[in-house]
């Protein structure tokens, strides 16, 4: 099989404008932080290279992941209904078990779990459209 570094590359920096969206302040950050217990001070304490470096790298193993799990697939459509299928049918699905058993709010979970199933959406049809 081969795949596209190029979309692949291009898949995994999607993550992080989409993050950065999904996340800022005017859209779910807020709520994220307040569900997450995190404050303004707490949030300036974090080693933000090692955040982001380890999240690309994670992003990139996605979008491998993905891409190998598509196949040949070439149609946006197609890949947007498979990179939902993996956001909903697995991530969200396994993220809902671990919020369960650490008791974390049904907020959290539509917060993260929403991120996820967009993010993994728009990866499928990126690389999709760039076979």
């Amino acid at each position: 099989m081969e795949l596209n570094y190029w979309a692949i590359l291009a898949a995994a920096l999607s993550t992080f404008l989409i993050g950065g969206v999904w996340y800022s302040p005017a859209v779910f950050g807020k709520a994220w932080m307040r569900e997450n217990g995190f404050t303004e001070e707490s949030m300036k304490n974090a080693n933000m290279v090692k955040i982001f470096g380890l999240a690309f790298v994670l992003g990139l193993i996605a979008a491998v992941n993905l891409a190998m799990f598509m196949g040949p697939e070439d149609k946006p459509e197609m890949g947007a209904l498979w990179g939902f299928l993996a956001g909903f049918g697995w991530v969200a699905t396994f993220v809902g078990t671990h919020y369960l058993f650490e008791r974390k709010s049904f907020k959290l979970f539509l917060i993260n779990a929403g991120y996820s199933v967009v993010a993994l959406t728009v990866m499928g049809v990126i690389i999709a459209a760039w076979k």
